[in-house]
């Protein structure tokens, strides 16, 4: 018997968000000495964004309020059959002062895939964009103007539904938090090691790989933890089928270069469709490169390592943006070489994408909405 997402009730009109200020927002001053060293994760704005679904209902009751605990029952879905969903993406402030953030239908898309495939209701992309606008507009003041920083957008969905039966939730919360971010690499951008996985799986074919769902980043916490101890900023997953055929990494996606000028990124069906990845791929062509997403294996980064053919690695996600790898090891083999310089192309697309992003050079493909 096969089990397919709840079809929520649907006015066809977009949702109307109510506002209730919050009545312990930070203080300025407090305010302004967390976003001078805001790390990453760690402080949150004073608002976030609730929106509930019910299979009767559909989308209502959208509202920001103050931020605050979310009550749930203890049966709720989620705790039990992990009915989870996330995305993230970042608000920039221009020289101007505007906010803005980068593909944001990228985002609200991929959400919906993930629903989906999580037996989920889906968000339209007008709702979610417009959650977006509603808290930047409220919290504007938390989104920081110094180099490389950025506001943190964490939407995410789940099943509220107290209930322990084993089906699709007929009650589901959608929400939106946000974090000031500072700079990734605050000493200047660095090329990481990178540790191989050969006894673990991020995900297997036909699973959960390609939805941006909580359980993925469980998997991947204990090789992560090995690869700490192995003196790795990150652990490479191989397919589960085979184990001979790269897959990504805990949360970024990987490319390699080769000295004709081609970029190689993994493709299979349980890996997470990287939106910085996407765009990534868009510049590169722009520039004439040949970009290619195909099924890539271990022995072809081998053999192009001990070849020369391939003369740069890097990884990419929301968060670092890019990040230039100098070694993968492993523990019968290493490919790189330790404390190698980030690649000339590495950098220069990494340039470009955040240029973009901070509205440096011009927004060519349209990438950018304003939120405030």
């Amino acid at each position: 018997m096969t089990t397919t997402a709840p079809t929520p009730a649907t006015t066809g009109f977009p949702l109307s968000f109510a506002l209730t200020p919050s009545t312990d927002a930070r203080a300025t001053a407090e305010r302004e000495a967390i976003l001078a060293d805001p790390g990453f994760g760690k402080h949150f704005t004073d608002h976030m964004v609730s929106i509930e679904w019910t299979l009767a209902g559909g989308w209502h009751e959208a509202q920001v309020l103050p931020y605050g605990p979310i009550s749930l029952d203890p049966a709720a879905s989620v705790f039990h059959y992990a009915q989870e969903i996330f995305e993230g993406l970042k608000a920039y402030r221009h020289a101007d002062g505007a906010i803005y953030t980068f593909r944001p239908e990228a985002n609200a898309a991929r959400l919906q895939r993930s629903a989906a495939r999580l037996a989920l209701p889906p968000l339209s992309t007008e709702d979610f964009i417009e959650s977006l606008k509603q808290l930047v507009a409220v919290d504007a003041s938390w989104v920081p103007d110094a180099a490389e920083t950025s506001l943190y957008l964490r939407p995410f969905m789940m099943a509220t539904e107290s209930f322990l039966g084993v089906r699709s939730a007929q009650k589901v919360g959608y929400y939106l938090i946000a974090s000031p971010a500072g700079a990734y690499f605050t000493g200047g951008v660095t090329p990481v090691n990178i540790w191989l996985s050969t006894e673990f799986n991020r995900a297997g074919h036909g699973g959960m790989g390609a939805a941006k769902t909580g359980g993925n980043y469980a998997s991947s916490l204990l090789p992560q933890e090995l690869a700490y101890e192995k003196g790795c900023a990150q652990v490479l997953f191989l397919d589960s089928q085979e184990g001979k055929y790269l897959e990504e990494l805990g949360g970024m996606n990987l490319f390699l270069v080769y000295k004709d000028g081609t970029l190689v990124t993994p493709e299979s069906d349980s890996i997470l469709a990287g939106i910085t990845r996407d765009s990534i791929m868009q510049l590169a062509r722009d520039r004439g490169h040949n970009v290619e997403l195909r099924r890539v294996s271990i022995e072809e980064w081998k053999e192009g390592s001990a070849s020369g053919d391939i003369v740069e690695v890097f990884a990419c996600g929301t968060a670092a943006v890019i990040t230039p790898v100098a070694q993968l090891l492993a523990d019968d083999f290493a490919l790189g070489t330790a404390g190698a310089p980030a690649g000339e192309l590495t950098m220069s697309l990494r340039q470009e994408l955040t240029d973009i992003q901070y509205g440096r050079v011009p927004d060519r493909h349209n990438w950018l909405t304003r939120l405030a």
